[in-house]
């Protein structure tokens, strides 16, 4: 699903917003994540899983066009942690879909 997709889901949902309201609710909601995240902050969403940054340190890596080494400095990155509940909703659905056609 693309954000627009999460756009045209709200708008199908709550017909009292406009197309430039709902834009303009998800387009808020992803700049205060993003916010939040580039400020070294954590993001919990019940049910659903929580967003967080990791510190990876400075490595040597490979340059894989020309195979020589190459410095790779040190960054944080976003990550994504699924929730218990999201995780055995996923897995439920597979599994009663493989005993379903089984």
């Amino acid at each position: 699903m693309t954000k627009r997709g999460i756009i045209e889901e709200l708008l199908a949902r709550h017909q009292k917003f406009s197309r430039r309201q709902s834009e303009t609710i998800v387009n808020a909601m992803f700049e205060e994540m993003a916010s939040v995240l580039a400020h070294g902050g954590r993001i919990e969403i019940r049910g659903f899983g929580s967003f967080g940054v990791k510190q990876r340190g400075a490595r040597q890596g490979r340059n894989p066009r020309t195979g020589g080494m190459v410095e790779v400095e040190a960054k944080r990155v976003p990550f994504f942690r699924a929730g218990k509940e999201l995780r055995a909703g996923l897995n439920g659905a597979e599994q009663d879909a493989a005993a379903r056609s089984a």
